[in-house]
């Protein structure tokens, strides 16, 4: 697992950028950025090479997305609950997560693996079918996970506050 925390330090280096990823704007917008990266991929037909510049273009936007936005006023929403409890998952080895959500982490892992597999196998052959098969499977996967996210942030907090009851 140590993809996902190199993946976490190019893209979100800083405590300060996990906070400031959690606006929902900003989880909302890079989520959105699949689409135009399939776009701009599947444009090496029509404009060949050319087609570097507007993946460039969404890569490094999903690279500076974070810092765009300030901190939300709160961390209620779904998608601040998402992205605190993938902050959580990245740093299970200090802290251990249940082995509950770890299991079924694992298997969505494997799952929007495969999904990638699927759509870069539907880019590469230049299939619609295919690639919208493969989009679709990642945002049902990452949906997924993201809730799972959520739901890992809940229990975690749950357990934070009857620690400190105690």
């Amino acid at each position: 697992m140590k993809l996902d925390k190199a993946l976490s330090k190019l893209f979100l280096p800083k405590d300060e950028s996990w906070l400031k990823h959690a606006n929902p704007w900003s989880v909302w917008t890079r989520f959105a950025t699949l689409p135009f990266i399939v776009l701009g991929i599947w444009s090496r037909v029509w404009i060949g090479w050319y087609c570097l510049v507007p993946i460039s273009i969404l890569i490094f936007w999903l690279w500076i997305n974070p810092t765009l936005f300030s901190k939300p006023k709160d961390y209620s929403s779904w998608a601040a609950k998402a992205v605190l409890g993938e902050r959580i998952l990245i740093n299970r080895k200090s802290k251990p997560i249940p082995d509950s959500h770890a299991t079924a982490i694992n298997i969505l892992n494997i799952l929007q693996g495969i999904s990638c597999l699927v759509l870069i196998y539907g880019l590469w052959s230049l299939n619609i079918s295919v690639t919208l098969q493969g989009v679709v499977y990642i945002y049902l996967t990452k949906m997924w996970f993201l809730d799972r996210m959520v739901w890992l942030y809940e229990s975690s907090h749950l357990n934070q506050q009857n620690d400190s009851k105690s």
